[in-house]
Order: C-alpha cells, then structure tokens, then sequence
C-alpha cells in the first residue's frame, strides 16, 4: 500500500472524526455561535474533499491489484463524506427555518398580511431561480472533478500505453540488431 494514501486517509479519517464532532455540538447552539461552527465545518468539508481528491490520484497511480482495494476504501470515504454534507445541510435549513420562524414573528403577522401577492410572487419566482442556479453550479462542479478525475485515468492510461510503445522499439531495436549482426 502507498505511504502517501495511507497519510492521506489517517488525516481524512482525524478530520472526519472532528467534522462529526462539530456537527453534533452544532445541533445545541444558537445565533452566531451556530453560524460561527457551521462556517468552521464548511471548511473542514472543503478540506475533506481535497484530501479525498488526493487520495484519489494517488490511488489511482499505483498497480491494479492495489489500485481496487484503495478505490474501494475511497468510494466508503466519499459516502462519509457525503453523509457529513447532509448533516451540515439539515443543520443549515434548520437554522434557516428558525431564523425565517423569528423574522415573522417580530415582523408580525399583519405585516406579512399586508404584503401584495404579486410582490410574494415575484419573491417566490426570485427564490426558485435562485434555487435553481445554486443546483446548476453544484451539478457543474461535480460535472468538473468528474471531468478531472477522468482526465487523470486517461493520462494515466497515454502513459501506460506509452512505455507499452517505448518498450516494443527497444525490443524491435534490439532484435534487429541482433539479426543484422548474425
């Protein structure tokens, strides 16, 4: 097994641990302490994800026998890390709900009575546009390291066809002059 998967997973395995912890003392806070954690594990994701990334090229620079077992073990930390993402989102909404919960009552019900339903409209509209183009940058950024990671495998695969190619002229090289000098 690489060295440098092996770093890469104990310090995936440490941040998880810690992201696991920080959302469970988050579900417990209010107000900008809340906000304050969420921000901090927002990072933690992010750095989760690079270091998944890493875990990935390196994996896939090594022997097949060995490549399968460490993809296996990736495609477990992917879901974690997917399952930390979800945590965080409930999280976020049920923070958002709360503090949408208390706009309203501090606006007060009558205000929000008063409000015209063409400008409710236009905020419904504005809001799933919104909605929607957050889901679209999402979509394309998963579309991206897929793309990258697809990129790494075929150039992985040029280089393994190129020393393919290198070795048949040094053999063919070597052959001929073999014959030639016979």
């Amino acid at each position: 097994m690489s060295a440098v998967f092996e770093g890469y997973e104990k310090q995936y395995c440490e941040l998880s641990a810690n992201l696991s912890k920080k959302c469970a003392s988050a579900n417990h806070l209010d107000g900008e302490q809340k906000k304050q954690k969420i921000s901090e594990i927002k990072v933690g994701l992010d750095e989760a994800e690079a270091l998944i990334r890493k875990m990935d090229l390196e994996a896939r620079a090594l022997q097949p026998n060995i490549k399968a077992v460490l993809l296996a073990k990736l495609r477990e930390y992917k879901s974690d890390l997917n399952n930390l993402k979800s945590e965080v989102k409930r999280i976020v909404s049920t923070n958002l709900n709360q503090a949408a919960r208390d706009e309203l009552l501090e606006a007060g019900l009558a205000d929000t009575l008063a409000v015209p339903a063409n400008q409710r409209d236009r905020l419904v509209v504005t809001t799933e546009r919104l909605d929607n183009s957050s889901n679209r940058i999402k979509d394309s950024r998963e579309v991206m390291l897929e793309t990258e990671e697809l990129s790494v495998s075929l150039l992985q695969d040029l280089h393994q066809q190129r020393q393919s190619l290198l070795h048949a002229d040094n053999t063919v090289f070597l052959l001929f002059n073999y014959s030639f000098h016979d």
